[in-house]
This record gives structure tokens, C-alpha cells and sequence, in this order.
């Protein structure tokens, strides 16, 4: 790396790095640190009349008290932080002091792995701590990490930038603790979610990411190419019809928590990547299903937080069961005054611009209902509610109404004022969902891009028989959402999609020895930001010697500096 691109402290923690080498300290060891103790469990544990304890362990350097022949430091391990006592001759009891005078005091940095072994004590301030004896370099850190100071519960310095928090998500881990809370959190609702159904005794199964159709949803997918087969592949948008197929094949219930992409827009809810979780039982229905669901979700909430209710920016909301049940055109009715029940296209058109809801030509009946449902009610639905009973336009793989065949037996479960969870009682009539793919096609043939595509397969596999199912597809990133009290998805994604990092725009060397530049001086003026030769144009030539001048002598790059004349011709080279 070119030494312009760093920075001082970047520079410096180098040069510690080589003299560890040259002092024979291997500042990146291979060999197994035998670490015994965690921080947390040694501070838990402690007690003033137990035995010395001797433990042994491992972390990152957080903050240092250099003093004489004594100091402290704070050392952070992946479960919280402790103290750190060294004295000098505890740690160094012979004659060569190097250890703690040198390598402790000057060459390591905050950043920096070390192990530690030593006894536990309390301190005479009552701090629990370890006193070391001994101290072993375990990884060189060779960039600072932002230092953020907490004083009487007030942060200052905070690393909250969220474009360089999700960005450098790694930095974000180590100086945020409130942000590992939140992944830990995370875990514990997908392992709360898969206990739940392997205690009914249902069955985790994987299903191709790569598929030939994109079906299951309405979505515009991502699409690639298959060398080999020479065919074009979609990320799937939904793992819904292979597990369909799995009901088909005798499996009586199946999940699977899916990685789905869908080539759609991204803000505060929305990742082009997002996990989903579905689920298929055979012989039940949504009512079924909703019971199950509500009682799901009351358990998880107990075991993430220990209480049914979680805080989500200024609302209280609570899981406890039963949730409340709406069905979506008494919804309507409900926030519109509006009856839409046997609408037809036209009237539902009349509808959105009687409620200043756009709606363009190519959406059909099932699209311009849900325009209305979520620019009119969606918002409104904080505690979690059921709404229920959708139109059949909406919903081409869901059963018919068993009461009323314009209507599905389907239901979306609505928390904070989004949709959470999405089931139906399952089509198996392969006729008609024959029939309502090729609707979906025509809808396609009209410009809608999140139309189905018909999946003959999967209505082949439907005329071998499915037993009545219902299934259900919740959208894991908002459930850790509301459990963990966020109101972005980027919080409980660990790595969201982001836009490229701005690069600088910077011309290439041959640019800058065509008007005369010596090919060693293109690296300092840029660093003195001059990034392209263009930018010489109408520049100061004296701060341009004086910038070249201070970079040679800081840097140490012991290059022969330019003369005032030298850089008068490069800036008229660029103005002819």
C-alpha cells in the first residue's frame, strides 16, 4: 500500500507492527490461545472469600491508564469487558522489562488483540479485575477504531453515522454494544420460532434459491444466466410452491427460513435481500392457522424480552392472544366509508381517484384493492390484527371462500402499521389455479412485471392431489424488528444492501506525465488533492510547492522537490 493512502496513526501502528517483528513478537500467531473465562461469568461468579481464581483470557484493548510500573487497561471479549491490572515486574519478574517498558506501553494500541493469564481480584475502588502475569500479543490492529466515551450514562464521540455503521458493520460491533444485543436478540427469535415447530413436529427442509420460474409471489425478480444449461435463472421470491410440492410428495408439515430477493425498491422496511419464513401443514385451514400464528408469536416475544409487550418508537405493542380479526373490506369500509364488495375495475378506478390514489392501467382489480387497503388502512393497524377474507383477484394461490367464492380464505397479520405475516388456506384445485395463473399472465401481457408466470409443473404436481393445507410466510427481518424495538430494517440486518461508496474520481498516472508531471510526484499531488490533472488549471503554484514540499518531508519520501517554475509549466500545459 502506497504510504500517501495512510493516515498518521494508520503510519505509526505499521511502524509498531515491524518493530514487534524485529523484536522476535510474531504479531499474528497461528497457535491455540487456551482461553478458559469469559468476562461476564468472571465478574458473575467472583466472590471475595472464594480461593484465588485463575483464569485465562482473550479480548480486544478498549481504553489504557499508562502509568509507571503499574497500569490498566480495559479488554473486551464477544461477551462484555473487564479490567485489566499489569504491573511491570508481575509481568516482566526478571531483568528484561521490554514486555511491559516497550511492547505494553508503545506498541500496542487500542484495537489490538491480547490474551491475558492471571488471578481475579477486586480492586480498592471494588472493581472486579484480572491481574495479569502474563500477556501475549494475539493480533496486530493496524487501523484506530472510533473512541466512544461514556460518562454518568451520556455517550460522547458516538459512532452513529448509519451510512458508516452498516457500512463497516465490523466497527459498529466492537464500539456499539447496544448493536450485538440486537443480532444476539435475532438469534433467539429464529431459534424460538424453530423449537416452536419442532415441538408440533414439523419438519425443516431447503429449497433451490435458483429457480426456472419465479413463482409464489408477486415480485419482480433478479435474474441471471446458467452457463452450463445456457437457460436463464431467477432468485426466488418465494420458496412457496416446492413446498407445496413437498405437501404433495406426503410430508405432512414443512418449514423453511428462505433467503428471497426481489428486485424492488429499498427503504426503511424494505431489502432487496430479506429472510422469510414458511410454513405447510397439511389438513388444516387459516383459522387454523391464525390461532397457531397468534400463539407463535406470543411465545417468542416471552422468550426474546420475558413480556408479551415490546416498545417500537412511541407505541406499546403486545403479543399476548388472541389478536383481533378484520376482514380486509370491512377494513376498507372501516378508514374509507367505502363498501367495494362487487366493485368491478372500473368502479375500484372511480374509487382511487375519488381517494386521490394513483393507480396506472396496467394494475387489475386484486392490485388496485391493495393500493386502497394500503394507502387508506395498513397504517392503521398498530396492536397486531388479522385481516382476513382478501378478494380473489388478490390472491391466485389461495382457496376460494368456503361461504362466498368472490372472496379467499386467506389473512395478512398487521403490526405497527405493516404486514407481518401473509397465509391462506391453500389452492389444491389444479383447474383453478390453472385458471388463475393464465389471469396473472394476462395481467403480464398488460405491463404488470410482478405478475406470475403460469409453473406448469407445479399444476402437475397439484393433479397428482394435495390434501387441503394452509400456509403461512412471515417476514423474519420485521418480526426481529419489532422484537428488538427498530424502526429500520438496516438495524437487524448485519450486512444491508447499500449503494458503492463514493470513489473519488482520480486520472491515472500516464494523464499527468503527458503535461510534464515526473511519474513520482503523481501519488503527492494527489494527496495534496489534486486528483486530476484538469484541477491544475487556474491552481496557486506557490501553495501547490508548498503542499508537495510539506508532503515530502512528512512522509519521508526523500523525493527531489519541484521548483515553482516546474509546477508554472505543468499548470500551462493543462490551460493551452
Amino acid at each position: 500500500m502506497n504510504i500517501l493512502e495512510l493516515s498518521e496513526q494508520e503510519i505509526v501502528r505499521r511502524g509498531s507492527l515491524d518493530e514487534m517483528r524485529r523484536m522476535g513478537i510474531d504479531p499474528y500467531p497461528a497457535a491455540l490461545y487456551p482461553t478458559d473465562a469469559y468476562t461476564t461469568e468472571i465478574k458473575e461468579t467472583f466472590s471475595d472469600d472464594a480461593p484465588q481464581r485463575e483464569v485465562c483470557i482473550a479480548g480486544r484493548i478498549m481504553s489504557r491508564r499508562i502509568m509507571g510500573k503499574a497500569s490498566f487497561m480495559e479488554l473486551q471479549d464477544s461477551k462484555g469487558r473487564i479490567q485489566v491490572y499489569i504491573s511491570r515486574d508481575d509481568l516482566c519478574p526478571g531483568e528484561d522489562k521490554e514486555l511491559y517498558n516497550v511492547v505494553f506501553k508503545k506498541l500496542l494500541d487500542i484495537g489490538d488483540f491480547v490474551g491475558v493469564k492471571g488471578y481475579v481480584f477486586r480492586t480498592q475502588t471494588g472493581e472486579i479485575s484480572v491481574h495479569a502475569r502474563e500477556l501475549t500479543v494475539l493480533s496486530k490492529s493496524l487501523r484506530p477504531l472510533p473512541i466512544v466515551k461514556v460518562k454518568d450514562g451520556v455517550t460522547y464521540d458516538a459512532f452513529d453515522d448509519p451510512e458508516l455503521r452498516y457500512r463497516r458493520r465490523y466497527v459498529d460491533l466492537v464500539v456499539n454494544d447496544q448493536v450485538k444485543d440486537i443480532f444476539i436478540k435475532r438469534t433467539k427469535v429464529f431459534n424460538s420460532m424453530r423449537n416452536y415447530f419442532n415441538d408440533h413436529g414439523y419438519m425443516e427442509v431447503e429449497t433451490p434459491i435458483l429457480q426456472s420460474i419465479p413463482g409464489g409471489a408477486a415480485a419482480r425478480p433478479f435474474i441471471t444466466h446458467h452457463n452450463a444449461l445456457d437457460i436463464p435463472l431467477y432468485l426466488r421470491i418465494a420458496d412457496e410452491l416446492y413446498l407445496k410440492r413437498l405437501i404433495v410428495g406426503g410430508f405432512e408439515g414443512v418449514y423453511e427460513f428462505s433467503k428471497n430477493f426481489r428486485n424492488e425498491g429499498m427503504d426503511r422496511t424494505h431489502n432487496p435481500e430479506f429472510t422469510c419464513m414458511e410454513i405447510y401443514v397439511a389438513y388444516k385451514d387459516y383459522n387454523w392457522m391464525m390461532d397457531f400464528t397468534e400463539k407463535m408469536l406470543e411465545k417468542i416475544c416471552l422468550d426474546v424480552n420475558g413480556t408479551t409487550e415490546v416498545k417500537v418508537g412511541d407505541n406499546t405493542i403486545s403479543f399476548k392472544a388472541p389478536f383481533k380479526r378484520i376482514t380486509m373490506i370491512d377494513a376498507i369500509k372501516e378508514h374509507t366509508g367505502i363498501d367495494i364488495a362487487g366493485m368491478d375495475e372500473e368502479q375500484l378506478r372511480e374509487v382511487c381517484r375519488k381517494l386521490d390514489i394513483e393507480a396506472d392501467e396496467t394494475m387489475g382489480k386484486g392490485k388496485l384493492i391493495d393500493e386502497i387497503f394500503g394507502e387508506k388502512c395498513e397504517g392503521n393497524y398498530i396492536q397486531p390484527t388479522f385481516i382476513i377474507d382478501y378478494p380473489i383477484e388478490m390472491s391466485p394461490l389461495t382457496k376460494r371462500h368456503r361461504n362466498n367464492p368472490e372472496l379467499t380464505e386467506r389473512f395478512e397479520l398487521m403490526v405497527n402499521g405493516k404486514e407481518l405475516a401473509n397465509a391462506y388456506s391453500e389452492l389444491n384445485d389444479p383447474i383453478d389455479q390453472y385458471e388463475r395463473f393464465v389471469e396473472q399472465m394476462r395481467l403480464a401481457e398488460k405491463g404488470d412485471d410482478e405478475a406470475m408466470i403460469i409453473d406448469k409443473d407445479f399444476i402437475r404436481a397439484l393433479e397428482y392431489g394435495m390434501p387441503p393445507t394452509s400456509g403461512m410466510g412471515i417476514g423474519m427481518d420485521r418480526l426481529v424488528m419489532l422484537m428488538t424495538g427498530q424502526t429500520t430494517i438496516q438495524e437487524v440486518l448485519l450486512f444491508p444492501q447499500m449503494r458503492p461508496e463514493k470513489v473519488q474520481p482520480r486520472d491515472k498516472e500516464e494523464a499527468y506525465t503527458a503535461i510534464g508531471v515526473p511519474a513520482e510526484w503523481v501519488a503527492p499531488l494527489q494527496k495534496a488533492g489534486i486528483m486530476t490533472v484538469s484541477q491544475l488549471a487556474g491552481a496557486n503554484p506557490g501553495k501547490i510547492f508548498q503542499d508537495l514540499c510539506g508532503i515530502n518531508k512528512k512522509f519521508k519520501l526523500e523525493l527531489k522537490n519541484p521548483t515553482q517554475d516546474d509546477i508554472k509549466s505543468w499548470i500551462a500545459a493543462v490551460e493551452q
